[in-house]
């Protein structure tokens, strides 16, 4: 487990900025203690700065999982939420997804047009729970 790069940091704070916007510092400064991202298998990881000490105890390649999966980086460097992130982003959320067109669109659209892009859902974390770890 390490700390992001400063070009892994940018490419995440792109996407969650998409969706919580200037709250992205709420996220790392809270109430309750200083909060930080660690990459882990191409994985982003959430936790207190409690449990990362705690973490330092277990040597890497036995290191499953710490704290909340944010989300992964895929091969081509891109950012991919994960529906874990969720509870985390909603409270701080504008709206949670991207549409693919305008309010005005919609109302004349036929049922079949594609409105929001699909981001994440309960059903994809338990079709692929076992990759999750």
């Amino acid at each position: 487990m390490r700390p992001l790069t400063e070009e892994e940091t940018k490419t995440m704070f792109e996407k969650l900025s998409k969706y919580i916007g200037e709250n992205i510092k709420l996220l790392v400064d809270r109430p309750d203690g200083t909060y930080c991202f660690r990459l882990h298998q191409d994985r982003v990881f959430y936790m207190s700065e409690k449990i990362l000490k705690l973490a330092t105890n277990f040597s890497r390649d036995k290191l499953i999982s710490v704290g909340t999966c944010f989300g992964k980086f895929t091969k081509t460097k891109k950012f991919r939420l994960h529906i874990t992130a969720l509870d985390f982003l909603a409270p701080y959320a504008k709206g949670f997804g991207v549409a693919a067109k305008s309010t005005q669109e919609c109302r004349r659209v036929d049922p079949m047009s594609i409105v929001v892009f699909h981001q994440a859902d309960v059903g994809e974390f338990i079709r692929s729970e076992e990759t999750l770890t």
